[in-house]
C-alpha cells in the first residue's frame, strides 16, 4: 500500500488553461532562444533543459502541499525541454515531424498504459501518491514534447501556416469544451486531450510571435517574445500564489475556530 499524500496539483479552472497556454508558448520561444538564437544546438539544449526539469521535478515531489510557483516552474521546464527534445528528434536526427509525432504518441500511450495498470487514478484531482504524481509529470513532459512536434507539423508540413495551425487547434479545443458540458465523454480523457492540444497551440502561437514576416510571423524575435511571456506568466503565478495563500489562511482560521 502506497503512502497517501496531499493533492499538490492546482484546480482545473479557466486561469489554469490560460497559464498553461502562456507557459507552453514561453516554452517554445525559450527553447528556440537557447537552441537557435544563442546557437547552443538542440542536443546540448535538451541536456540543459532536461537537467532543469529534473531539478524542478525533484523539488515538486519533495514538497508537502501545492506551491503555485514551483508547480508552474515544472510546467515551464517540461515545455522548454519538450521544445528542444522534439526539435532534436525531428531535425537533428532527421525523423521529421510526422514520424517524430508517431513515436511520441506511442511513448505517451505507453505511459498511460503503465499508469492504468498501476491501478492509480488518472484524474488529476485524485492524485495522492508519490508514484501517481511522478507518472503525471512524465506524462506532461512527453505530452508537451508531442505538442511541439504536432504544432511544427501543422504550421510547416501541413502548409496551414502559424495562424492556420492556431485556428485549427483552437477549434479542436473549443470542441473539447463543448464535449465536456454536453456529452458523457470521460472528463479525464478530455483533460489529457486538452493538455496535449494546448501545447501545439502554444507552439504555433510562439512561432507566430518569433518568426520573420517572410515566414508568416510577427517578427518579435525569441528574446522579446520570451520576456513578454515571462512577465505575463509571472503575474499570473503571483495571483495564483496570493489566492493559494489566502485559501490556506482561511482554512487554518476555520480549523482553529472549530477547535476553540
Amino acid at each position: 500500500m502506497q503512502e497517501k499524500i496531499a493533492n499538490k496539483l492546482p484546480e482545473i479552472t479557466l486561469i489554469f488553461w490560460i497559464m498553461k497556454i502562456c507557459a507552453t508558448t514561453l516554452g517554445e520561444t525559450g527553447g528556440d532562444l537557447l537552441a537557435q538564437t544563442l546557437k547552443v544546438g538542440y542536443g546540448v539544449s535538451s541536456i540543459i533543459l532536461i537537467s532543469f526539469f529534473l531539478v524542478t521535478l525533484t523539488s515538486q515531489l519533495a514538497v508537502k502541499k501545492h506551491n503555485p510557483i514551483l508547480y508552474w516552474l515544472v510546467i515551464l521546464s517540461t515545455s522548454t525541454a519538450g521544445t528542444t527534445m522534439s526539435d532534436y528528434m525531428d531535425r537533428t536526427l532527421g525523423l521529421g515531424y510526422a514520424k517524430g509525432s508517431l513515436i511520441l504518441v506511442s511513448i505517451l500511450l505507453a505511459i498511460f498504459a503503465i499508469w492504468k495498470l498501476s491501478k492509480l487514478p488518472l484524474s488529476v484531482s485524485k492524485i495522492t501518491t508519490f508514484k501517481g504524481e511522478f507518472l503525471y509529470w512524465i506524462a506532461i513532459l512527453f505530452s508537451n514534447t508531442l505538442g511541439t512536434a504536432l504544432g511544427d507539423f501543422l504550421s510547416d508540413t501541413s502548409k496551414l501556416g502559424y495562424i492556420g495551425g492556431a485556428v485549427l487547434i483552437g477549434g479542436l479545443l473549443a470542441l473539447i469544451v463543448v464535449a465536456k458540458y454536453y456529452t458523457k465523454i470521460s472528463t479525464v480523457l478530455l483533460f489529457w486531450l486538452a493538455f496535449v492540444l494546448t501545447r501545439p497551440f502554444g507552439a504555433t502561437f510562439g512561432d507566430l510571435l518569433t518568426k520573420p514576416h517572410a515566414k508568416g510571423g510577427l517578427n518579435f524575435g525569441t528574446i522579446g517574445s520570451s520576456i513578454v511571456l515571462g512577465v505575463i506568466l509571472a503575474v499570473l503565478i503571483a495571483v495564483s500564489y496570493h489566492k493559494e495563500t489566502k485559501k490556506t489562511r482561511l482554512l487554518r482560521e476555520t480549523i482553529l475556530g472549530v477547535e476553540a
